[in-house]
């Protein structure tokens, strides 16, 4: 079978025919970055990443682009409230993000691309609109598409416009035609600082949030490309006001397959900071390390909400390290060429190919731990690594994991072991058993082994 994927625009799965042979290239909408990611915003950049990884590792040439939006009212705030400038504010936080979210193992994108790096591109874009007649120029400076001249707007969120125009206002100073209108080119405000104005044909001015995407998807994957993807939360209305530019611009489809991953809940409510119910990455990872962050994410189907709880958190590490333990009773092995006809592996590739079906291969990760436990074989142990590889798991030393966090000196605790074997060897059990017991308070636990004794962290 080969990768079928869910295509939120023709609410159906799909199979995966890329535009061009053996190349898929991909654009997610990235992050808005005026302040440290939370765990929301580290679910839809795993499950991209996992969307990617898979790819590759089915064959496939992948241009990723995943973007950055570095201009943006929050940002322009958050920057005149700490006194510094736009590009310092995005800068600090784009590296901030880097950090967190490359401790879940999340790969970088073959492009990174800043909005602020494409506005001659978005100035194009809303200039041949305006061509079209499906932007006008508002009395209050702004830039704003025409939503009821694009025929066809609401087709992937499957909202109506009459629907989305039941119970809208319009300000007077809006200087909309329409409420539905949305904003293409925002015109400066004499308040806002020198920083955060671009100059252009519309007059000064930054450009709005939909019409990033738009440019920056258009100018590094071309006019039609295989994916889009992106939280649920951004169905409707920025993918929606995506297809509207993008389409009335271009004059034809610009994606053909819409992927979109379900919430991140907390008490089965969404994780937002509009909310207040949010954690921010370095915050759980004061707590977890990432690979069990990660792990626990890839338990649940992209497109599927879950909740989010040290529980749950708890419990995916103990799986985690299930696998692990499994691995270090073989040793160290590297990843390698996968042999899909092997049972596990291509019951693996059945799930993943499903689209992207991340419990059913994590269980076929299980079915094959429990033949290396039996087996001890390095060919089992190598798949399974293999395995873990293209979701982004295990691929650390297991005995390196399972020490991680002990908090003890190595060499102390090796020098307690050797203790203990001298009194084994010396037929003093109780005190063989009294520095285990020991070592167990201090979160230490022996492994006894034909080939000597070994420790991890309880």
């Amino acid at each position: 079978m080969s990768l079928r994927i869910y295509n939120t625009l023709t609410r159906a799965v799909e199979p995966f025919a890329p535009i061009e042979p053996g190349h898929a290239r991909m654009y997610v909408c990235g992050m808005t970055i005026y302040d440290l990611c939370h765990v929301g915003h580290a679910r839809m950049m795993m499950a991209f990443d996992v969307v990617q990884r898979w790819l590759k590792a089915s064959g496939f040439k992948v241009t990723y682009v995943r973007n950055i939006t570095d201009i943006d009212d929050k940002i322009i705030k958050r920057a005149v409230e700490r006194g510094m400038s736009i590009r310092a504010l995005t800068d600090e936080m784009i590296a901030a993000m880097h950090r967190d979210i490359g401790a879940l193992g999340v790969e970088r994108p073959t492009h990174e691309p800043r909005a602020t790096e494409y506005v001659p591109q978005m100035l194009s874009m809303i200039s041949t609109l305006e061509g079209k007649g499906l932007a006008y120029r508002a009395s209050n400076g702004d830039v704003n598409y025409a939503v009821r001249k694009f025929e066809g707007y609401g087709k992937l969120s499957g909202k109506s416009l009459d629907d989305l125009r039941a119970g809208e206002r319009i300000a007077v100073d809006e200087g909309k035609l329409d409420p539905l209108d949305f904003v293409l080119w925002k015109a400066a405000k004499p308040s806002e600082p020198a920083d955060a104005k671009y100059e252009g044909e519309f007059g000064a001015g930054r450009p709005g949030w939909h019409i990033e995407c738009s440019a920056m998807s258009c100018a590094l994957l071309g006019e039609r490309f295989d994916i889009h993807g992106g939280g649920m939360d951004l169905q409707f209305p920025h993918h929606e006001n995506e297809i509207a530019q993008s389409e009335g611009a271009l004059g034809h489809p610009f994606v053909n397959t819409w992927m979109h991953n379900g919430f991140l809940n907390v008490d089965n409510e969404k994780m937002s900071k509009s909310l207040g119910n949010f954690f921010t990455i370095q915050d759980v990872l004061k707590k977890f390390d990432g690979e069990t962050l990660r792990y626990f994410m890839l338990r649940t189907h992209y497109r599927s909400p879950f909740n989010f709880s040290d529980a749950h958190l708890d419990d995916a590490r103990s799986a985690l390290r299930r696998l692990y333990t499994a691995l270090d009773g073989v040793g160290e092995v590297e990843a390698g060429e996968i042999d899909w006809r092997h049972p596990q592996a291509a019951a693996f590739k059945v799930a993943m190919d499903d689209d992207f079906n991340t419990p059913g291969a994590i269980a076929q990760l299980f079915e094959l731990a429990t033949e290396v436990n039996r087996s001890r074989s390095l060919d089992d142990a190598r798949l399974l690594k293999s395995l873990g590889a293209t979701l982004g798991v295990l691929q650390q030393s297991p005995k390196a994991y399972l020490q991680a966090g002990s908090g003890l000196d190595e060499a102390a605790i090796q020098a307690q072991i050797d203790a203990r074997a001298a009194a084994k060897a010396a037929k003093n059990f109780a005190k063989a058993d009294r520095i285990r017991k020991e070592l167990s308070a201090q979160g230490i636990e022996l492994k006894d082994t034909p080939q000597g004794t070994s420790w991890v962290k309880a």
